[in-house]
């Protein structure tokens, strides 16, 4: 009875993973802000800016005050907020509340990220399942990655290209079914050695020093930068490899996050059956295989399996490290989540790097960015000493 009870007070935290994959409708909505408003290109790449910005400000902060609000309530101010943003532009659609609800989409998402993960510390009563709990929340986001888009669709063909903000209210709903079905579930409030204290950033950067956290503080930085910038990359590979069309390259990052998917649901599985590190050493030596695949064969076919298994390996990488960085210091879990997830920023890093080395060396130079970051991820997989080596 214990362990239903158990089971059925982590359901209200999974699904608001589901909430957490809504950030990601900014690709493709990005296009449709830019026809509204006959924007530039360089005007509308601030959208993603607004919405991923916000990792880098809030992440610690959000850490440190969590102690005092704690996780459960934390999450609820994310959701709030993000139901505001998602209804502003019903109430004034122009280009100023359309960039504000943006930036409280990307707020409500950064706090949902440093608080949603812990709190699932809360409710699994075995932690040796805790990383296979994280993994099944990364397969729940993952699908709201696939789904947002086609909720952004169909506003458009329901209510017409102009009025592709309908699926902000969509989201907002969602968003409400989420906070009111964790308000009613009773889950009990962590005990933290910290409550009461007053936490400073300098206090939070100094668990850099040691050395398992800086470790695992950059494996996020990294993985991040090789799931944005393979997302980034992919369609471009295969534009100027393969002479592909543009309806054709849209299908590589569709293989990429269905990939991911699948990945997440089977890591899920596996990881509460075996010890964390040597499935991430397996996996991150067969993500490494499939870029070394990707950079030296030339053919189109191989190159999209390439792709879809570099998503595929690296699909619990996060997940993985994540749960390894709680479990180094369990009574600061929430300074040490909103460090972790400021490493996030890692995304919108490696991304200018890559532009940068595909203007030097074409699209291949690109890739081999993304390989080195891969290479840092084994290195903690190899180099990080944790019980079940």
């Amino acid at each position: 009875m214990k362990k239903q009870n158990s089971t059925l007070t982590a359901l209200p935290v999974l699904f608001g993973f589901f909430v957490m994959g809504f950030c990601d409708i900014v690709g493709i909505s990005s296009d449709y802000v830019q026809r509204s408003f006959n924007w530039s290109p360089v005007m509308t790449g601030f959208v993603p800016s607004m919405v991923f910005v916000w990792f880098l400000f809030l992440g610690i902060p959000i850490g440190n005050r969590m102690n005092k609000w704690g996780r459960k309530n934390t999450v609820l101010v994310s959701m709030a907020v993000t139901i505001v943003g998602m209804i502003l532009p019903l109430l004034s659609y122009n280009s100023v509340t359309c960039m504000v609800a943006y930036a409280l989409l990307g707020i409500g998402n950064a706090i949902l990220q440093v608080s949603l993960n812990p709190l699932l510390n809360n409710v699994i009563a075995n932690k040796a399942y805790l990383t296979s709990g994280l993994t099944a929340g990364q397969v729940i986001k993952a699908v709201s990655s696939l789904v947002g888009p086609e909720i952004v669709l169909l506003a458009v063909n329901h209510f017409g290209a102009e009025k592709w903000y309908y699926c902000f209210p969509i989201l907002g709903f969602i968003t409400v079914l989420s906070a009111v079905w964790l308000l009613a579930t009773p889950i009990k409030r962590e005990k933290s050695a910290d409550v009461g204290s007053n936490i400073s950033m300098a206090d939070t950067f100094s668990l850099l020093k040691n050395r398992t956290i800086l470790l695992l503080f950059l494996g996020i930085f990294f993985i991040v930068g090789v799931d944005v910038a393979t997302n980034f990359i992919s369609s471009k590979l295969m534009a100027i490899r393969f002479g592909w069309s543009e309806e054709q390259v849209k299908f590589a990052p569709q293989v990429y996050f269905l990939c991911r998917t699948i990945g997440a649901l089977l890591g899920a599985f596996l990881l509460a059956r075996i010890a964390e590190m040597k499935y991430f050493r397996v996996n991150i030596v067969a993500c490494i295989l499939s870029f070394l695949v990707l950079i030296f064969v030339d053919n189109d076919v191989v190159n999209i399996m390439c792709i879809g298994g570099i998503g595929f390996f690296a699909s619990s990488v996060f997940s993985i490290i994540y749960s390894m960085a709680l479990q180094v210091q369990p009574d600061k879990a929430n300074q040490i989540s909103g460090l972790m997830i400021t490493a996030v920023a890692g995304g919108g890093v490696v991304t200018p790097v890559i532009g940068f080395a595909i203007g030097i060396a074409g699209v291949i130079g690109g890739v081999v960015v993304t390989l080195f970051c891969v290479l840092y991820l084994a290195y903690c997989a190899f180099g990080i000493k944790t019980a079940d080596k």
